[in-house]
């Protein structure tokens, strides 16, 4: 619907028709509808000469089922019935054709539908009612085909144009309005639930949209990798039971090797309900897992997964978690249709599901090794994003869904560029290379030159001054439920093309930008531990051969050095501890500080706050964006806090720590290396191997060995802009939901007479009210959830002090281990006789050759890995 075509002739009409003075920007899509239906069902009703029982009945449950309770439209529509009525408007052709100038094809054909069925409501359509809803057809270019399909559907008669049906099935899809107001999404289902069943062709359950050849060969040297590292370890656990080699070998090998057994990429898929997440999703495996609807359906975290049978696992807030049969988690993972049509965050405060998991083992795309997340919606509603946000961290590739008729709105935009923030680790002028936008429904566009717009559009804002995503085949357009018919039916379509593009991009990141740096990792870990062992087995076969011995007043020393840097390990302790409670200290007042100017400053941004909807029509809405935008710049507020101000006191912190911390490692490798100067070891050599073995490994690698520094908090920032952020939107849940808008609108409208009443009142004036009230319940919300909302601040100080300490406990661990393994090979050394040393030197040099040969078997896979 293009309102900017609205002409001042049709606000006066509908001023007339209301008894309201309204201006342009007063008039939205569901106004300008609603009057458009009540004057074709009034001439319906009137067309016969007589008004039945049965029509009135059939118009008030009309319009009850379109418009929800206590929607300022029951009032508003009420007023267009008399006005209507009393001034005959229906009788008027041009004044139908002005309430209808701006309609598109579907929403027209939308109009004329109530019209066929209310002129059934009797049981029979009168030939001058259906006289009448042909001349105005006729006067909105409605095909005539399809009002045979209409005056069919609701008569009850067969119909032989299959192919006219499916095309009124397609116009009519709800989807395709989703992005005007939910009552058309309302007005589209209703009448989809009276046409006919859309001609299906048989279905084929077992296409697949890609083979994922790439994942394949990756899953293949994935495991190829695992085997030789369980062969690894089993050579290195022979040497240890014989005192050879140090326990911290098999340790950081067992480390590589779980990393490798659970590695799977992980998708996320973001986007408001109105996008086509689940129908996405559904293409993406295949196969009908996710419930399709057109209200928002998905409400909670849906993982698909493989899984050796097909069962659904619900996990739960409380730490448990329970199967459940495939019915129930279509019930459990949907919002409720009630819930979806109004507010969601008294369904989403009641919800105890943390995430639900879906196993199955025929899923083409998830037997390959990925997770699929959906998420229940990210967009300006806080409610819904709060579990989107945490599942974001573990992500390897996010998919940003966006629909073709209204692609990248302002909102989306600017969502758009948070989410790169989240990715990228607040780098700006970088894009993030973990993106993917699909612009879905584009088979919807009709026109190439709509086609054309839409992609310069989002190419603009994407590829900016400062580019939202970085790396090639970033961007697709797909229409995923033509793609999914296509599917299921066995045929290739254009659609099926564009969608197999997109799973090709997204394949190729996952293999090449991910998949390819994990091997490696895990690669060079495996290679620095076997570098380790042959050095530490060097080091024996010199004690063989009598090269290389450890004295008493060497091994004097080595004690020494041991509880030397046991005693750096307590040293650090106890500094982390203090710096961590002066930081906390630190926290608090600048916390304090900061709370105490917030109202002043969300006061101060609430004059930027805008919504598409005005104060006479939609007051609850328009109330309802204002909270929303409330609660994204009090989790800006916050997260710019804690990145600015605790991040700052936590770099000096941590760089006092982290000096520390590098000093005694370099008084260690000095010790080493006085050792390896005297008795020519290499003890300098096998610590640093451990320690780049320890840092190394696999997706996700927080790579927190010894080596990494402040960086981290830095570069991420110390809320990440998630957790502390999302915390905030859970304890404003209520903030945004129905009961708060009407604490407002109640308190408001007492003082203006009446929601209608306001109409007389200056709109900015009644804008500039409601945003004061918002932002003081907001306020008042947030100061009753501040306390546990630090508290999670706390406990984010604790854990980066907490990790760095645990990372040089670590540390000193593997030293020790070096000293101590040291004096094992002497003392074996010792209680042999000659002949027992030449034994074991051609042992040793059999042992070495092993470890030689698993590391050209991990050069040979990685060879062909890049291949």
């Amino acid at each position: 619907m293009d309102t900017s075509l609205i002409s001042p002739q049709t606000v006066e009409l509908i001023s007339r028709l209301t008894g309201q003075s309204l201006r342009k920007e007063d008039i939205n899509p569901p106004v300008l509808f609603l009057a458009g239906l009540v004057t074709v069902l009034l001439g319906v009703i009137h067309a016969d000469g007589t008004v039945g029982a049965e029509e009135i009945q059939a118009l008030r449950a009309t319009l009850t089922e379109l418009i929800p309770a206590n929607n300022s439209l029951r009032q508003l529509v009420m007023a267009m019935v008399k006005g209507v009525r009393d001034q005959q408007v229906y009788k008027k052709l041009t004044a139908l054709l002005a309430l209808t100038a701006c309609f598109s094809e579907e929403e027209k054909l939308l109009l004329i539908s109530f019209g066929y069925q209310m002129s059934a409501a009797d049981g029979t359509i009168d030939k001058r009612e259906k006289e009448y809803l042909t001349i105005i057809a006729n006067k909105l270019a409605i095909e005539g085909r399809f009002l045979t399909v209409l005056e069919a559907s609701f008569s009850s008669q067969a119909i032989s144009d299959t192919a006219a049906l499916a095309e009124v099935h397609s116009l009519l899809d709800p989807a395709r309005f989703q992005s005007l107001d939910s009552l058309f999404v309302r007005a589209a289902s209703h009448i989809i639930g009276h046409l006919p069943a859309k001609p299906k062709q048989q279905k084929n359950q077992k296409h697949s949209v890609s083979s994922y050849q790439e994942l394949k060969k990756f899953q293949e040297y994935r495991t190829q990798l695992d085997t030789v590292c369980g062969k690894l370890h089993l050579i290195l656990l022979d040497r240890i039971d014989r005192n050879v080699l140090s326990p911290n070998l098999t340790e950081e090998l067992t480390k590589i090797s779980r990393k490798l057994e659970s590695q799977c990429f992980r998708v996320a898929v973001v986007g408001d309900f109105s996008k086509g997440k689940s129908t996405l999703l559904n293409a993406l495996v295949g196969e009908k897992i996710q419930p399709v609807r057109a209200t928002p359906c998905s409400g909670t975290v849906t993982i698909l997964k493989y899984g050796s049978k097909r069962r659904v696992i619900c996990h739960y807030t409380n730490g448990c978690k329970e199967e459940i049969s495939p019915e129930e988690y279509k019930e459990k993972a949907a919002i409720s249709k009630k819930a979806a049509s109004g507010s969601i965050a008294d369904e989403i405060a009641k919800s105890k599901i943390a995430e639900i998991v879906f196993e199955h083992p025929e899923l083409e795309l998830c037997s390959n090794g990925v997770e699929i997340i959906d998420t229940p919606g990210l967009n300006e509603q806080a409610e819904r994003t709060l579990a989107t946000q945490q599942v974001l961290k573990t992500a390897d590739a996010v998919i940003f869904l966006t629909q073709a008729h209204n692609a990248l709105t302002k909102t989306e935009e600017e969502l758009l560029l948070s989410l790169k923030k989240k990715l990228n680790y607040g780098k700006e002028d970088e894009g993030a290379r973990n993106i993917f936008i699909a612009v879905n429904f584009f088979d919807w566009l009709e026109s190439e030159e709509d086609r054309q717009e839409v992609k310069e559009r989002v190419e603009t804002i994407v590829n900016g001054a400062k580019p939202i995503i970085a790396g090639e085949n970033r961007i697709h357009f797909i229409s995923a439920q033509s793609a999914l018919e296509a599917i299921w039916d066995g045929t290739e379509n254009e659609y099926v093309k564009s969608f197999q593009d997109f799973t090709k991009s997204l394949e190729q990141f996952l293999t090449v930008e991910r998949g390819a740096i994990a091997l490696q990792q895990s690669a060079s870990g495996m290679k620095q531990i076997i570098n380790t062992g042959c050095d530490e087995l060097t080091q024996y076969r010199e004690m063989l051969e009598g090269k290389l011995t450890v004295s008493e007043g060497d091994k004097a020393k080595i004690f020494e050095q041991i509880a030397e840097v046991s005693g750096r390990d307590v040293k650090i302790k106890l500094l982390a501890n203090e710096l961590r409670e002066e930081s906390v200290e630190e926290a608090i007042e600048s916390w304090n500080e900061w709370v105490e100017g917030l109202g002043e400053r969300l006061m101060a941004k609430s004059h930027r706050w805008t919504s598409e909807h005005g104060h006479i029509m939609s007051q609850d809405k328009l109330t309802k964006d204002y909270a929303d935008q409330f609660v994204r710049d009090i989790t800006e507020e916050i997260d710019d806090w804690g990145n600015q101000k605790v991040q700052s006191m936590l770099k000096q912190n941590m760089g006092v720590l982290d000096s520390q911390i590098g000093e005694d490692i370099y008084a260690i490798r000095q010790e080493f290396q006085q050792f390896d100067q005297q008795l020519s070891t290499s003890l300098v050599a096998q610590f640093n191997n451990l320690a780049t073995a320890g840092s190394l490994g696999g997706i996700g690698s927080s790579g927190s060995g010894i080596a990494s520094s402040i960086g981290e908090i830095e570069d991420g920032g110390f809320f990440g802009g998630l957790g502390i952020g999302a915390a905030v939107g859970a304890a404003l849940l209520f903030f945004t939901g129905l009961g708060f808008i009407g604490v407002v609108l109640g308190g408001l409208a007492a003082g203006a007479g009446g929601g209608l009443g306001w109409s007389f009142l200056d709109g900015d004036a009644v804008k500039a009210q409601i945003k004061e009230k918002v932002c003081e319940l907001g306020f008042e919300k947030f100061g009753e959830s501040a306390e546990s909302i630090f508290e999670k601040v706390q406990q984010r100080i604790i854990a980066v002090f907490d990790a760095r300490a645990d990372a040089n406990s670590d540390a000193m661990s593997k030293a020790i281990s070096l000293w101590e393994n040291l004096l094992e090979q002497q003392e074996n050394r010792d209680r042999q006789n000659q002949a027992e040393c030449e034994a074991k030197k051609v042992w040793l040099a059999d042992k070495r050759r092993e470890l030689e040969q698993v590391q050209n078997q991990i050069e040979t896979i990685l060879n062909q890995s890049a291949r």
